[in-house]
């Protein structure tokens, strides 16, 4: 059974994958990046991470596996038994194991296993069909130069065409101007005084009527009236706030109700506001530490845990 192909399939849904016996795959979200140096897109991606201290059987591994090898539960645990045994023994002789689609796995001096992810694969499924990409440098300042010169162009050809027209025009409209002031001297004055007080009388009627409109919109129209003010209930917030609590410590998850009860009722004896979940799709039993608001504060409990308890005691993040 190649369960490298189970655990690639699981990362997509799931922050943790568990292989019992050997350690847990664990993905971290992280946001789209801009490189500015080499003008370089990266879009929002899943990171995956190895901790080999998390070998306790969640059954999520087992359940998949045997769904989708349509066979038993038990028969599942054990193929993958067998196949972290090959694991092991290839790190032994070799140093390195390469799981399609995840990473390398190697051994480092102290035989401490060292992950190193498969780049080239993103696990988060909202980033589907996104790839990063390289964008040219945008060259601005030579177009701006192209185009100042071009007006520079046009602006010295127009002067040059308008002198002279200017000039023979100003001749033309000279002449007839000196023969038209003896004509318009002694008719087109009292007609020139009358024009300009028509005029007169209708550019004040559009000053007063402009006026009384400034009047009228300053009185009855409010342009930038002020937002309507929401009081909202504080204890009712707090309250909101207080039930928002998606991290949650495992203590572990049982295949009997009896035994995920007798789990619960001895961490509430210990001083745990521990919680029993009901049944899974996988026919477990979770049972939790606690829940947390934020993951400062669930990380700090863990650690707490993991001194005193239980050192394979790992986060949950999901609303529950």
């Amino acid at each position: 059974m190649k369960i490298e192909t189970y655990i690639a399939q699981l990362l997509y849904r799931y922050q943790c994958v568990t292989v019992p016996g050997f350690g847990a795959f664990l993905t971290e979200i992280q946001s789209a990046q801009l490189n500015e140096s080499t003008n370089s897109f990266f879009p929002p991606k899943k990171t995956v991470f190895f901790n080999s201290r998390l070998k306790n059987n969640d059954g999520l591994l087992a359940n998949h596996a045997a769904q989708a090898e349509n066979t038993s539960y038990g028969f599942a645990v054990n193929a993958i038994a067998f196949e972290v045994q090959k694991w092991k023994q290839t790190l032994e002789e070799n140093g390195v194991i390469s799981l399609k689609n995840i990473g390398d796995l190697r051994l480092n001096a102290e035989n401490n296993i060292i992950f190193t992810p498969n780049d080239q694969i993103n696990y988060l499924s909202t980033s589907f069909g996104l790839s990063p990409f390289v964008s040219p440098l945008v060259k601005r300042e030579m177009f701006e130069k192209k185009i100042e010169q071009i007006s520079e162009r046009e602006t010295v050809a127009l002067y040059e065409d308008e002198e002279p027209r200017s000039s023979r025009f100003y001749l033309r409209y000279a002449a007839i101007f000196v023969l038209g002031l003896g004509v318009t001297g002694s008719i087109g004055y009292p007609l020139y005084q009358n024009q300009i007080a028509a005029q007169t009388l209708v550019v004040e009627g559009n000053v007063q009527k402009k006026v009384q409109n400034k009047i009228q919109e300053a009185t009855f129209v409010i342009q930038n009236p002020l937002p309507a003010v929401t009081l909202v209930d504080s204890s009712k917030v707090e309250t909101a706030e207080e039930k928002v609590m998606p991290y949650h410590i495992m203590a572990g998850a049982f295949r009997s109700e009896a035994n995920a009860r007798k789990a619960y009722n001895q961490l509430i004896k210990d001083g745990y506001k521990a919680r029993m979940l009901g049944e899974n799709k996988h026919g477990l039993f979770p049972v939790l530490y606690g829940s947390y608001a934020t993951m400062k504060e669930a990380e700090q409990a863990q650690k707490e845990i993991q001194k005193g308890e239980n050192p394979d005691a790992w986060i949950l993040v999901e609303n529950l």
